[in-house]
């Protein structure tokens, strides 16, 4: 039978908004992760079947298949062909979904899955400018106005009884973890230098070590007036991409290569589009119960710090131990480059298991549209 196994994953730093990548246009900054992929593992890109890439806004400098105007970017042979897959946020996580399904049907044997957001340069909404997305049907069943991420975060904050403390209390912690592991040298070995018109870029710009509760609570309450989610507990707008290189145990021993990880289980579910957040709680379950695994085999969990209510929440639904949740920090410290983040937060949680032995990794995020995939990956001893 044919698998799915990661052989290597790499990523840029993530930059601030506005901040050392900004510079960077983004088909440049994912041909420099393509690169430094390849570089990694030895790879020829002209054996590479596909490469499938996340992006959220397709407008733009992000638009005309950022995909392929990456990899011919980075000096890969016109042969090697490239799509562009939007899920929102889970954007790039589903790349790797679609590139571990296409391995396993045989339809691959070499694909990259990956993705880039540069929000600097691209802004949050900019694909749909001033015309809504949403017709007269659509607006029939749920009603007027795009959906609303902060408000959902606050409905989520409230049906789940989590307070402003422990919301604050939660982002404190994902930046201390964050600096922490950055301190002791776990994102080395997947973290890619980027040359900017500025200088080189060698880590994430948005971790604060000197992050406190009590800088958190002076920040206001945009969403809501009274309300709990800040700027401070929700994740920050970034630059990022990343890229995994996806092959089987089979074609991976020919070529000499050592995978990382397994894909075990790639699942997603629909949820509520209006609170749009809950999705990682049955994405989570569906996952599990396929995989056949019991929550106790799972070491680590990385749940996308979209805001500090979604994983809270999802907490409180399956009481994992709190050293096991995003344990190294999340998008509320690093940054969270929407089309990015499924395939950096991949990457990081591949490269934790690895360090730490650990032998089940399940990862989870929120989407716009009311959405969730969840991917478990399996260590490779």
């Amino acid at each position: 039978m044919r698998d799915a196994v990661v052989v290597a994953a790499v990523r840029s730093p993530i930059g601030k908004r506005a901040g050392a990548l900004s510079g960077v246009h983004p088909a440049d900054l994912s041909a420099r992760v393509l690169s430094a992929l390849a570089d990694r593992v030895s790879l020829a890109p002209a054996v590479v079947d596909d490469v499938i890439w996340g992006c959220v806004s397709q407008v733009g400098e992000q638009t005309f298949d950022i995909a392929r105007t990456s990899l011919l970017s980075a000096g890969w042979p016109e042969s090697v062909p490239g799509t562009t897959v939007d899920r929102q946020c889970g954007s790039s996580q589903q790349a790797v979904h679609f590139a571990a399904a296409g391995v396993i049907a045989g339809h691959y044997d070499v694909v990259v899955a990956g993705g880039v957001e540069s929000m600097s340069r691209v802004p949050m909404g900019s694909a749909a400018g001033d015309k809504s997305p949403l017709g007269d049907l659509y607006t029939k069943r749920y009603g007027d106005g795009m959906p609303n991420q902060g408000l959902g975060a606050e409905r989520i904050a409230g049906e789940w009884s989590l307070g402003r403390g422990e919301l604050d209390a939660y982002a404190e912690r994902s930046h201390h973890r964050a600096a922490s592991a950055a301190a002791a040298g776990a994102f080395d070995a997947q973290i890619v230098e980027i040359d900017t018109p500025g200088g080189v870029v060698r880590s994430d710009e948005g971790v604060r070590p000197d992050c406190s509760i009590e800088a958190l609570a002076r920040l206001r309450t945009p969403f809501l007036e009274g309300g709990v989610i800040s700027a401070g507990n929700s994740s920050q707008i970034s630059d990022g991409a990343a890229a995994l290189l996806i092959s089987t145990s089979d074609v991976a021993r020919a070529h000499g290569w050592k995978p990382l990880a397994r894909v075990h289980t790639a699942v997603v579910v629909g949820s509520e589009p209006n609170i749009m957040l809950t999705g990682p709680i049955p994405a989570t379950a569906k996952a599990l119960a396929k995989a056949g695994l019991g929550l106790d085999e799972i070491g680590a969990f990385e749940v996308n710090e979209a805001f500090a209510s979604v994983p809270l929440a999802w907490q409180a639904e399956y009481r994992v131990p709190e050293a096991a949740l995003n344990p190294v920090g999340g998008a509320i410290a690093f940054g969270h480059p929407l089309g990015g983040s499924g395939a950096r937060i991949a990457t990081t949680l591949v490269h934790h298991m690895a360090d730490r032995g650990i032998r089940y990794g399940l990862q989870t995020m929120c989407e716009g549209g009311g959405q969730a995939n969840a991917t478990i990956f399996e260590l490779i001893r």
